[in-house]
């Protein structure tokens, strides 16, 4: 038969509840950090990635409709504030818009895709799925996004001259950024 415990034995006592508790509030606190970094990561990566999604789809457009597709700014030439991809007479069918993507922001070091002749930003895919820009020249450069909350984190959306995308991280892969 199985002894029963006494009935003032059994249980933890209010001290060993708080010590536990103690524990776990001191571990929660110690990697909040990283939880940001993470989280500030993510967003970095989801932003990088659905322009690259929306480029893409620019590219794919102007290759199956045979016309000019762009991708561009919504307004004031800021990148910040998101953008449209359009097509069409003009420019005027917006298949897709992206809003403010606070709090990734864009880095004014990159060339953020500028028109040398015109200085508006964005990017003209014409009926072949070149990259061009307004006055025909190849478009071949960077944006380079951060983040308000962790000003060193940092990703590179690089356009090769094959037409192809790439996400580049300089704090691991510094030689290919460049």
């Amino acid at each position: 038969m199985i002894n029963p415990i006494p009935r003032g034995e059994w249980g933890a006592s209010l001290i060993e509840l708080m010590a536990v508790i103690s524990i776990l509030a001191i571990m929660a606190v110690a990697s909040m950090p990283l939880l940001n970094q993470q989280m500030a990561t993510r967003e970095l990566e989801t932003i990088a990635r659905r322009f690259i999604a929306h480029a893409h789809f620019a590219r794919q457009q102007a290759l199956v409709l045979g016309e000019m597709t762009r991708i561009a700014p919504i307004k004031a030439n800021n990148w910040d504030n998101g953008w449209n991809v359009q097509g069409g007479n003009q420019y005027s069918k917006i298949w897709f818009a992206q809003g403010s993507i606070y709090p990734v922001y864009l880095k004014d070091e990159g060339k953020q895709f500028i028109d040398p002749h015109s200085g508006q930003k964005g990017i003209i895919f014409n009926a072949a799925g070149a990259a061009k820009t307004g006055h025909g020249g190849f478009v071949a450069n960077r944006l380079i996004l951060g983040h308000q909350h962790m000003p060193q984190l940092e990703r590179q959306l690089i356009l090769g001259s094959g037409g192809r995308w790439r996400i580049c991280n300089p704090q691991i892969d510094l030689r290919r950024c460049y």
